[in-house]
Protein backbone atom coordinates (compact mmCIF):
# COMPACT_ATOMS: atom_id res chain seq x y z
CA UNK A 1 0.00 0.00 0.00
CA UNK A 2 1.12 3.66 -0.61
CA UNK A 3 1.07 6.20 1.35
CA UNK A 4 -2.73 7.35 0.57
CA UNK A 5 -3.83 3.85 0.83
CA UNK A 6 -2.13 3.67 4.61
CA UNK A 7 -3.23 7.69 5.43
CA UNK A 8 -7.49 6.09 4.61
CA UNK A 9 -6.42 2.58 6.72
CA UNK A 10 -5.49 4.53 9.91
CA UNK A 11 -8.42 7.39 9.43
CA UNK A 12 -11.02 4.84 9.29
CA UNK A 13 -9.35 3.07 12.10
CA UNK A 14 -8.96 5.67 14.44
CA UNK A 15 -12.76 7.14 13.26
CA UNK A 16 -14.03 3.71 13.93
CA UNK A 17 -12.05 4.11 17.66
CA UNK A 18 -14.10 7.56 18.53
CA UNK A 19 -17.42 6.57 17.66
CA UNK A 20 -16.85 3.38 19.68
CA UNK A 21 -15.43 4.98 22.59
CA UNK A 22 -17.95 8.16 22.26
CA UNK A 23 -21.11 5.64 22.26
CA UNK A 24 -19.69 3.64 25.36
CA UNK A 25 -18.57 7.21 27.41
CA UNK A 26 -22.65 8.29 26.92
CA UNK A 27 -23.83 4.81 27.66
CA UNK A 28 -21.78 4.20 30.49
CA UNK A 29 -22.52 7.96 32.18
CA UNK A 30 -26.34 6.92 32.18
CA UNK A 31 -25.56 3.58 33.50
CA UNK A 32 -26.21 3.00 37.05
CA UNK A 33 -25.19 -0.81 36.48
CA UNK A 34 -22.26 -2.26 38.96
CA UNK A 35 -18.47 -2.29 37.90
CA UNK A 36 -18.92 -6.13 37.10
CA UNK A 37 -22.06 -5.80 35.33
CA UNK A 38 -20.77 -2.97 33.28
CA UNK A 39 -17.77 -4.91 32.02
CA UNK A 40 -19.40 -8.51 31.66
CA UNK A 41 -23.29 -7.74 30.96
CA UNK A 42 -22.88 -4.16 29.24
CA UNK A 43 -25.15 -3.12 32.17
CA UNK A 44 -28.13 -4.91 30.45
CA UNK A 45 -28.44 -2.14 28.52
CA UNK A 46 -27.52 -3.48 24.96
CA UNK A 47 -30.62 -2.47 22.40
CA UNK A 48 -31.52 -5.62 19.52
CA UNK A 49 -29.67 -3.19 16.95
CA UNK A 50 -26.32 -4.16 19.56
CA UNK A 51 -27.12 -7.35 20.47
CA UNK A 52 -27.26 -8.84 16.76
CA UNK A 53 -24.27 -6.41 15.76
CA UNK A 54 -22.49 -8.51 18.35
CA UNK A 55 -23.03 -11.59 17.73
CA UNK A 56 -22.93 -11.43 14.00
CA UNK A 57 -19.23 -10.18 14.10
CA UNK A 58 -18.44 -12.31 16.74
CA UNK A 59 -18.72 -14.81 14.08
CA UNK A 60 -17.75 -13.48 11.75
CA UNK A 61 -14.25 -12.69 10.79
CA UNK A 62 -11.05 -13.35 8.73
CA UNK A 63 -11.46 -17.47 9.52
CA UNK A 64 -14.88 -17.26 8.18
CA UNK A 65 -14.37 -15.18 5.18
CA UNK A 66 -10.57 -16.79 3.99
CA UNK A 67 -11.20 -20.29 5.61
CA UNK A 68 -14.76 -20.90 3.87
CA UNK A 69 -13.88 -19.63 0.55
CA UNK A 70 -10.69 -21.23 1.02
CA UNK A 71 -12.69 -24.49 0.23
CA UNK A 72 -13.70 -23.04 -3.31
CA UNK A 73 -16.92 -25.11 -3.27
CA UNK A 74 -20.83 -23.52 -2.28
CA UNK A 75 -21.27 -26.67 0.18
CA UNK A 76 -19.54 -24.58 2.49
CA UNK A 77 -22.43 -22.47 2.71
CA UNK A 78 -24.73 -24.48 4.77
CA UNK A 79 -22.57 -23.80 8.32
CA UNK A 80 -24.44 -20.31 7.56
CA UNK A 81 -27.54 -21.70 7.01
CA UNK A 82 -27.77 -23.87 9.45
CA UNK A 83 -26.80 -21.15 11.68
CA UNK A 84 -30.03 -19.73 11.44
CA UNK A 85 -31.67 -22.64 13.27
CA UNK A 86 -29.37 -22.51 15.83
CA UNK A 87 -29.92 -19.11 16.83
CA UNK A 88 -33.38 -19.15 16.35
CA UNK A 89 -33.16 -22.31 18.97
CA UNK A 90 -31.27 -19.64 20.77
CA UNK A 91 -33.78 -16.77 20.57
CA UNK A 92 -37.05 -18.75 21.45
CA UNK A 93 -35.24 -21.95 23.48
CA UNK A 94 -32.17 -20.89 25.30
CA UNK A 95 -32.98 -17.41 25.97
CA UNK A 96 -35.68 -17.36 28.23
CA UNK A 97 -34.05 -20.44 30.27
CA UNK A 98 -30.85 -18.16 30.67
CA UNK A 99 -32.69 -15.15 31.52
CA UNK A 100 -34.89 -17.15 33.92
CA UNK A 101 -32.31 -18.21 36.05
CA UNK A 102 -30.61 -14.80 35.85
CA UNK A 103 -27.10 -16.27 34.74
CA UNK A 104 -23.86 -14.34 33.78
CA UNK A 105 -22.18 -17.25 32.60
CA UNK A 106 -24.19 -20.24 31.25
CA UNK A 107 -22.45 -22.52 33.31
CA UNK A 108 -24.32 -20.76 36.14
CA UNK A 109 -27.27 -22.80 34.45
CA UNK A 110 -26.06 -26.10 35.04
CA UNK A 111 -24.48 -25.40 38.42
CA UNK A 112 -28.55 -24.93 39.24
CA UNK A 113 -29.28 -27.80 37.31
CA UNK A 114 -26.92 -30.66 38.83
CA UNK A 115 -26.46 -32.17 42.52
CA UNK A 116 -23.34 -30.72 42.91
CA UNK A 117 -20.75 -28.03 41.78
CA UNK A 118 -18.47 -29.50 39.67
CA UNK A 119 -19.85 -29.49 36.35
CA UNK A 120 -19.53 -25.41 35.95
CA UNK A 121 -16.28 -25.82 36.94
CA UNK A 122 -15.07 -28.23 34.30
CA UNK A 123 -17.02 -26.82 31.58
CA UNK A 124 -16.06 -23.28 32.40
CA UNK A 125 -12.93 -24.55 32.54
CA UNK A 126 -13.23 -26.51 28.84
CA UNK A 127 -14.29 -22.82 27.49
CA UNK A 128 -11.44 -21.35 28.49
CA UNK A 129 -8.87 -23.65 27.04
CA UNK A 130 -10.81 -23.04 23.48
CA UNK A 131 -10.49 -19.57 23.91
CA UNK A 132 -6.79 -19.57 24.84
CA UNK A 133 -5.77 -22.46 22.51
CA UNK A 134 -8.36 -22.36 19.38
CA UNK A 135 -10.22 -19.33 19.12
CA UNK A 136 -8.42 -16.42 20.30
CA UNK A 137 -5.01 -17.86 18.02
CA UNK A 138 -6.44 -18.82 15.09
CA UNK A 139 -8.10 -15.54 14.77
CA UNK A 140 -5.60 -13.29 14.96
CA UNK A 141 -3.45 -16.03 12.90
CA UNK A 142 -5.85 -16.22 10.04
CA UNK A 143 -5.94 -11.94 9.81
CA UNK A 144 -2.49 -11.22 9.96
CA UNK A 145 -1.94 -13.91 7.41
CA UNK A 146 -4.37 -12.40 5.51
CA UNK A 147 -3.29 -8.63 5.43
CA UNK A 148 0.56 -9.93 4.95
CA UNK A 149 -0.77 -11.85 2.09
CA UNK A 150 -2.95 -9.66 0.20
CA UNK A 151 -1.41 -5.88 1.44
CA UNK A 152 2.40 -6.84 1.28
CA UNK A 153 3.10 -6.04 4.39
CA UNK A 154 6.61 -6.15 5.63
CA UNK A 155 6.61 -8.02 8.56
CA UNK A 156 6.25 -11.45 9.89
CA UNK A 157 2.58 -13.20 10.82
CA UNK A 158 3.34 -13.27 13.89
CA UNK A 159 4.16 -9.31 14.23
CA UNK A 160 1.17 -9.08 12.58
CA UNK A 161 -1.35 -11.28 14.81
CA UNK A 162 0.38 -9.66 17.96
CA UNK A 163 -0.80 -6.00 17.04
CA UNK A 164 -4.29 -7.42 16.49
CA UNK A 165 -4.04 -9.12 19.75
CA UNK A 166 -3.26 -5.85 21.26
CA UNK A 167 -5.55 -3.60 19.96
CA UNK A 168 -8.51 -5.93 20.36
CA UNK A 169 -7.75 -6.72 24.00
CA UNK A 170 -7.48 -2.69 24.50
CA UNK A 171 -11.42 -2.79 23.27
CA UNK A 172 -12.30 -5.79 25.80
CA UNK A 173 -10.00 -4.52 28.76
CA UNK A 174 -10.62 -0.76 28.80
CA UNK A 175 -14.37 -1.07 27.68
CA UNK A 176 -15.99 -4.18 28.25
CA UNK A 177 -18.78 -5.96 26.52
CA UNK A 178 -20.33 -2.66 25.62
CA UNK A 179 -17.52 -1.50 23.87
CA UNK A 180 -17.11 -5.02 22.16
CA UNK A 181 -20.65 -5.02 20.97
CA UNK A 182 -20.87 -1.10 20.25
CA UNK A 183 -17.77 -1.88 18.11
CA UNK A 184 -18.87 -4.98 16.48
CA UNK A 185 -21.83 -3.12 15.25
CA UNK A 186 -20.05 -0.16 13.77
CA UNK A 187 -18.01 -1.98 11.87
CA UNK A 188 -20.45 -4.66 10.75
CA UNK A 189 -22.24 -2.37 8.77
CA UNK A 190 -18.88 -1.27 6.62
CA UNK A 191 -17.83 -4.82 6.83
CA UNK A 192 -20.84 -6.55 5.33
CA UNK A 193 -21.29 -4.29 2.78
CA UNK A 194 -17.24 -4.27 1.56
CA UNK A 195 -18.21 -7.67 1.58
CA UNK A 196 -21.21 -8.09 -1.12
CA UNK A 197 -18.96 -5.33 -3.00
CA UNK A 198 -16.29 -7.57 -3.30
CA UNK A 199 -19.19 -10.43 -4.02
CA UNK A 200 -20.04 -7.89 -6.72
CA UNK A 201 -17.38 -7.36 -8.66
CA UNK A 202 -16.20 -11.15 -8.56
CA UNK A 203 -19.42 -11.99 -10.32
CA UNK A 204 -18.89 -9.12 -13.01
CA UNK A 205 -15.20 -10.12 -13.40
CA UNK A 206 -16.65 -13.35 -14.88
CA UNK A 207 -19.31 -11.80 -16.26
CA UNK A 208 -21.59 -13.50 -14.03
CA UNK A 209 -21.03 -17.01 -14.61
CA UNK A 210 -19.83 -18.70 -12.47
CA UNK A 211 -20.58 -22.52 -13.27
CA UNK A 212 -18.81 -22.97 -16.94
CA UNK A 213 -15.30 -24.27 -15.84
CA UNK A 214 -15.72 -25.26 -12.45
CA UNK A 215 -16.24 -28.94 -11.55
CA UNK A 216 -19.64 -29.85 -10.79
CA UNK A 217 -18.54 -30.85 -6.95
CA UNK A 218 -17.69 -27.55 -6.20
CA UNK A 219 -21.13 -25.83 -7.58
CA UNK A 220 -23.24 -28.93 -5.74
CA UNK A 221 -25.28 -28.14 -2.25
CA UNK A 222 -25.33 -32.04 -2.29
CA UNK A 223 -21.87 -33.34 -0.33
CA UNK A 224 -20.59 -36.17 -1.11
CA UNK A 225 -19.45 -38.74 1.72
CA UNK A 226 -15.96 -37.60 1.15
CA UNK A 227 -16.91 -33.89 1.04
CA UNK A 228 -16.22 -31.28 4.18
CA UNK A 229 -20.12 -31.84 4.61
CA UNK A 230 -21.54 -35.22 3.63
CA UNK A 231 -25.44 -34.29 3.05
CA UNK A 232 -26.65 -36.58 5.64
CA UNK A 233 -24.71 -34.57 8.10
CA UNK A 234 -26.96 -31.67 7.69
CA UNK A 235 -29.89 -33.90 9.84
CA UNK A 236 -27.67 -35.91 12.07
CA UNK A 237 -23.88 -33.75 13.59
CA UNK A 238 -24.80 -30.52 11.54
CA UNK A 239 -27.64 -29.83 13.91
CA UNK A 240 -26.62 -30.34 17.07
CA UNK A 241 -23.19 -28.11 16.32
CA UNK A 242 -25.40 -25.24 15.45
CA UNK A 243 -26.94 -25.87 18.77
CA UNK A 244 -23.74 -25.99 20.82
CA UNK A 245 -22.42 -22.80 18.98
CA UNK A 246 -25.49 -20.50 19.00
CA UNK A 247 -27.23 -21.52 22.49
CA UNK A 248 -24.53 -22.88 25.03
CA UNK A 249 -21.49 -21.03 23.58
CA UNK A 250 -20.68 -18.41 26.20
CA UNK A 251 -18.85 -16.35 23.34
CA UNK A 252 -22.27 -16.22 21.73
CA UNK A 253 -24.97 -16.16 24.40
CA UNK A 254 -23.08 -13.39 26.43
CA UNK A 255 -24.19 -11.03 23.89
CA UNK A 256 -27.94 -12.00 24.22
CA UNK A 257 -27.34 -11.89 28.04
CA UNK A 258 -26.87 -7.82 27.82
CA UNK A 259 -29.78 -7.16 26.76
CA UNK A 260 -32.36 -5.45 29.37
CA UNK A 261 -35.31 -8.34 28.51
CA UNK A 262 -35.63 -11.18 27.13
CA UNK A 263 -38.00 -9.62 23.89
CA UNK A 264 -35.06 -7.39 23.34
CA UNK A 265 -32.75 -10.25 23.50
CA UNK A 266 -34.65 -12.52 20.98
CA UNK A 267 -35.62 -9.21 18.40
CA UNK A 268 -31.81 -8.98 18.55
CA UNK A 269 -30.86 -13.11 17.98
CA UNK A 270 -33.38 -12.80 15.36
CA UNK A 271 -32.35 -9.79 13.56
CA UNK A 272 -28.78 -11.53 13.41
CA UNK A 273 -30.79 -14.76 11.91
CA UNK A 274 -32.07 -13.11 9.22
CA UNK A 275 -28.11 -11.31 8.51
CA UNK A 276 -27.07 -15.14 8.86
CA UNK A 277 -29.42 -16.31 6.31
CA UNK A 278 -29.59 -13.69 3.46
CA UNK A 279 -26.17 -11.85 3.55
CA UNK A 280 -23.92 -14.20 5.21
CA UNK A 281 -23.51 -17.09 2.80
CA UNK A 282 -22.87 -15.00 -0.35
CA UNK A 283 -19.62 -13.50 1.24
CA UNK A 284 -18.19 -16.79 2.17
CA UNK A 285 -18.56 -18.86 -0.57
CA UNK A 286 -19.32 -16.95 -3.83
CA UNK A 287 -15.62 -15.11 -4.22
CA UNK A 288 -13.84 -18.64 -3.62
CA UNK A 289 -15.62 -20.12 -7.08
CA UNK A 290 -15.10 -17.42 -8.64
CA UNK A 291 -10.69 -17.69 -7.29
CA UNK A 292 -11.50 -21.12 -8.96
CA UNK A 293 -12.30 -19.81 -12.34
CA UNK A 294 -10.21 -17.19 -12.02
CA UNK A 295 -6.79 -18.92 -10.61
CA UNK A 296 -7.34 -22.83 -10.24
CA UNK A 297 -6.77 -24.59 -6.72
CA UNK A 298 -5.15 -22.42 -4.22
CA UNK A 299 -6.81 -23.21 -1.03
CA UNK A 300 -6.80 -19.96 2.03
CA UNK A 301 -5.09 -17.84 -0.54
CA UNK A 302 -8.68 -17.33 -2.91
CA UNK A 303 -10.25 -14.98 -1.11
CA UNK A 304 -6.93 -12.47 -1.08
CA UNK A 305 -6.49 -13.09 -4.44
CA UNK A 306 -9.95 -11.91 -5.54
CA UNK A 307 -9.84 -9.34 -3.53
CA UNK A 308 -6.63 -7.87 -5.39
CA UNK A 309 -7.84 -8.50 -8.42
CA UNK A 310 -11.04 -7.11 -7.99
CA UNK A 311 -10.69 -3.87 -5.97
CA UNK A 312 -9.87 -0.73 -7.69
CA UNK A 313 -6.33 0.05 -5.59
CA UNK A 314 -7.61 2.78 -4.34
CA UNK A 315 -9.98 0.81 -1.88
CA UNK A 316 -7.19 -1.26 -0.82
CA UNK A 317 -6.41 1.26 2.63
CA UNK A 318 -10.28 0.74 2.71
CA UNK A 319 -10.46 -3.11 2.86
CA UNK A 320 -7.67 -3.49 4.85
CA UNK A 321 -9.49 -0.72 7.66
CA UNK A 322 -12.26 -3.71 7.15
CA UNK A 323 -10.39 -6.55 7.51
CA UNK A 324 -8.74 -5.14 10.60
CA UNK A 325 -11.96 -4.24 12.04
CA UNK A 326 -13.27 -7.86 11.47
CA UNK A 327 -10.34 -9.51 13.53
CA UNK A 328 -10.79 -7.04 16.23
CA UNK A 329 -14.26 -7.86 16.53
CA UNK A 330 -13.71 -11.10 16.95
CA UNK A 331 -10.93 -11.15 19.04
CA UNK A 332 -12.27 -9.00 21.38
CA UNK A 333 -15.82 -10.65 21.52
CA UNK A 334 -13.33 -14.02 22.34
CA UNK A 335 -11.52 -12.03 25.08
CA UNK A 336 -14.46 -10.59 27.03
CA UNK A 337 -16.17 -13.94 27.44
CA UNK A 338 -12.41 -15.44 28.34
CA UNK A 339 -12.29 -12.46 31.13
CA UNK A 340 -15.88 -13.22 32.28
CA UNK A 341 -15.70 -16.84 32.61
CA UNK A 342 -12.16 -16.58 34.50
CA UNK A 343 -13.59 -13.79 37.00
CA UNK A 344 -17.42 -15.31 37.74
CA UNK A 345 -16.93 -18.85 36.98
CA UNK A 346 -12.31 -19.06 38.96
CA UNK A 347 -11.37 -16.08 40.99
CA UNK A 348 -14.40 -15.10 42.86
CA UNK A 349 -15.57 -18.86 43.48
CA UNK A 350 -12.02 -20.16 44.81
CA UNK A 351 -10.00 -17.02 44.99
CA UNK A 352 -11.15 -13.93 46.13
CA UNK A 353 -15.14 -13.25 46.23
CA UNK A 354 -14.72 -9.41 46.80
CA UNK A 355 -11.97 -8.91 44.32
CA UNK A 356 -12.27 -5.75 42.22
CA UNK A 357 -12.91 -6.85 39.02
CA UNK A 358 -11.18 -3.88 37.05
CA UNK A 359 -7.69 -4.71 37.53
CA UNK A 360 -8.70 -8.38 37.61
CA UNK A 361 -10.08 -7.88 34.10
CA UNK A 362 -7.02 -6.02 33.06
CA UNK A 363 -4.34 -8.73 34.19
CA UNK A 364 -6.29 -11.76 32.68
CA UNK A 365 -6.61 -9.55 29.56
CA UNK A 366 -2.46 -9.39 29.32
CA UNK A 367 -2.20 -13.09 29.91
CA UNK A 368 -4.84 -14.10 27.26
CA UNK A 369 -3.23 -11.52 24.65
CA UNK A 370 0.27 -13.15 25.84
CA UNK A 371 -1.04 -16.64 25.29
CA UNK A 372 -2.66 -16.21 22.01
CA UNK A 373 0.19 -14.88 20.11
CA UNK A 374 2.47 -17.90 21.38
CA UNK A 375 -0.01 -19.77 19.64
CA UNK A 376 -0.04 -18.11 16.24
CA UNK A 377 2.81 -20.53 15.16
CA UNK A 378 0.87 -23.68 15.84
CA UNK A 379 -1.50 -22.70 13.34
CA UNK A 380 0.51 -21.99 10.27
CA UNK A 381 0.80 -25.23 8.70
CA UNK A 382 -3.15 -25.82 8.36
CA UNK A 383 -4.33 -26.72 4.96
CA UNK A 384 -7.30 -25.66 5.66
CA UNK A 385 -7.86 -22.78 8.67
CA UNK A 386 -12.14 -23.43 8.64
CA UNK A 387 -11.48 -27.36 8.63
CA UNK A 388 -8.90 -27.32 11.25
CA UNK A 389 -11.38 -25.02 13.32
CA UNK A 390 -13.95 -27.29 13.30
CA UNK A 391 -12.31 -30.43 13.62
CA UNK A 392 -10.77 -28.69 16.61
CA UNK A 393 -14.42 -27.52 17.80
CA UNK A 394 -16.15 -31.24 18.03
CA UNK A 395 -13.48 -31.81 20.80
CA UNK A 396 -15.49 -29.52 23.05
CA UNK A 397 -19.03 -28.96 21.35
CA UNK A 398 -20.38 -32.52 21.93
CA UNK A 399 -19.26 -33.15 24.91
CA UNK A 400 -20.37 -29.79 26.72
CA UNK A 401 -23.43 -30.12 24.83
CA UNK A 402 -24.11 -33.78 26.23
CA UNK A 403 -23.96 -32.25 29.45
CA UNK A 404 -26.36 -29.22 28.78
CA UNK A 405 -29.14 -31.95 27.15
CA UNK A 406 -28.71 -34.29 30.44
CA UNK A 407 -29.77 -30.87 32.42
CA UNK A 408 -32.33 -29.85 30.54
CA UNK A 409 -34.19 -33.53 29.97
CA UNK A 410 -33.19 -34.97 33.27
CA UNK A 411 -33.63 -34.35 36.82
CA UNK A 412 -31.47 -35.55 39.94
CA UNK A 413 -28.33 -36.02 38.02
CA UNK A 414 -25.24 -35.83 40.21
CA UNK A 415 -22.38 -33.21 38.73
CA UNK A 416 -19.56 -35.65 38.91
CA UNK A 417 -21.73 -38.03 36.50
CA UNK A 418 -22.10 -35.15 33.66
CA UNK A 419 -17.77 -34.63 34.21
CA UNK A 420 -17.69 -38.55 33.37
CA UNK A 421 -19.57 -38.24 30.25
CA UNK A 422 -17.45 -35.27 29.07
CA UNK A 423 -14.83 -37.10 30.14
CA UNK A 424 -15.32 -39.87 27.95
CA UNK A 425 -17.26 -37.35 25.32
CA UNK A 426 -13.72 -35.67 24.78
CA UNK A 427 -11.44 -38.88 25.06
CA UNK A 428 -13.47 -40.59 22.21
CA UNK A 429 -13.09 -37.93 19.70
CA UNK A 430 -9.87 -37.15 20.41
CA UNK A 431 -8.81 -40.77 19.78
CA UNK A 432 -10.57 -40.73 16.43
CA UNK A 433 -9.80 -37.89 15.17
CA UNK A 434 -6.29 -37.44 15.69
CA UNK A 435 -5.57 -40.83 14.96
CA UNK A 436 -3.53 -42.61 17.52
CA UNK A 437 -0.97 -44.97 16.65
CA UNK A 438 -0.33 -47.59 18.87
CA UNK A 439 2.96 -50.20 18.72
CA UNK A 440 2.21 -53.80 18.66
CA UNK A 441 4.98 -56.61 18.25
CA UNK A 442 4.58 -59.52 16.53
CA UNK A 443 7.17 -62.09 15.78
CA UNK A 444 10.11 -59.53 16.02
CA UNK A 445 8.11 -56.82 13.42
CA UNK A 446 6.77 -53.78 15.07
CA UNK A 447 3.17 -52.93 13.81
CA UNK A 448 0.79 -49.72 14.36
CA UNK A 449 -2.61 -50.02 14.99
CA UNK A 450 -5.08 -47.04 14.64
CA UNK A 451 -7.32 -45.94 16.85
CA UNK A 452 -10.37 -44.27 15.25
CA UNK A 453 -11.97 -44.71 12.15
CA UNK A 454 -10.37 -42.64 10.01
CA UNK A 455 -13.14 -43.25 7.42
CA UNK A 456 -16.01 -41.80 9.19
CA UNK A 457 -16.86 -38.34 9.10
CA UNK A 458 -16.00 -36.10 12.19
CA UNK A 459 -19.43 -34.78 11.78
CA UNK A 460 -21.14 -38.07 11.89
CA UNK A 461 -18.30 -38.97 14.97
CA UNK A 462 -19.65 -35.98 16.71
CA UNK A 463 -23.15 -37.20 16.82
CA UNK A 464 -22.13 -40.76 18.62
CA UNK A 465 -19.75 -38.17 20.26
CA UNK A 466 -23.08 -36.72 22.01
CA UNK A 467 -25.18 -39.19 22.62
CA UNK A 468 -22.64 -41.61 24.16
CA UNK A 469 -21.83 -39.22 26.31
CA UNK A 470 -25.16 -38.31 27.72
CA UNK A 471 -25.71 -42.22 28.29
CA UNK A 472 -22.68 -42.37 30.26
CA UNK A 473 -22.94 -39.56 32.43
CA UNK A 474 -27.39 -41.43 33.00
CA UNK A 475 -24.95 -45.36 33.60
CA UNK A 476 -22.76 -43.33 36.27
CA UNK A 477 -25.05 -41.44 37.99
CA UNK A 478 -27.13 -44.43 38.36
CA UNK A 479 -24.56 -47.56 38.88
CA UNK A 480 -21.35 -44.89 40.56
CA UNK A 481 -23.64 -42.88 42.53
CA UNK A 482 -27.06 -44.22 43.06
CA UNK A 483 -29.60 -41.65 41.56
CA UNK A 484 -32.51 -42.61 39.69
CA UNK A 485 -32.65 -39.84 37.33
CA UNK A 486 -35.68 -38.84 35.95
CA UNK A 487 -37.28 -37.13 33.15
CA UNK A 488 -38.07 -33.18 33.66
CA UNK A 489 -40.49 -33.09 30.63
CA UNK A 490 -43.99 -33.90 30.59
CA UNK A 491 -43.88 -34.48 34.51
CA UNK A 492 -45.13 -31.26 35.33
CA UNK A 493 -41.30 -29.90 36.01
CA UNK A 494 -40.91 -28.52 33.11
CA UNK A 495 -39.42 -25.14 34.65
CA UNK A 496 -35.58 -24.57 33.91
CA UNK A 497 -34.82 -23.51 37.34
CA UNK A 498 -34.40 -25.71 40.02
CA UNK A 499 -37.40 -27.03 41.89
Amino acid sequence: MNLVQVAVFVLLMVLLAVMVWRKVAAAKAASKASADREIFLAGGGLSWFFVAGAITLTNLSTDQLVGMNGNQMLLLAWWELAGFVGLLLLAFVFVPIYYRNNCTTITQLLEQRYDGASIRTVISGLFLFGNFAIYLPAVIYSGALFMQTVFAIDASVVAIAAVFAVVGAAYAILGGLRAVAVLDTYAGVGILALALVVVFLALNAVGWDITSGVPEDRLSMVGGLDSPIPFHTLFTGMLFIQIFYWSTNQNITQKALAAPSVKEAQKGVIAAAVIRLLIVPPIVVIPGIVAFKLFGDVDDRAYGMVVAEVLPGWTSGMFAAMIAAAVLTTYAAVMNATITLWSVDFHRRFINRDVDVRPLNRNVGIIATIVSVALVPVYAGAESIINLLQELNGLLSMPILSAFIAALMFRNMDARAAVAGLVWGFAIYALHTFYLYVPANFGGVTWYATIGLPWLHYIDVMVFVLFSSVVVALATNRVVFGNRARLAIGRGDTQPDMA
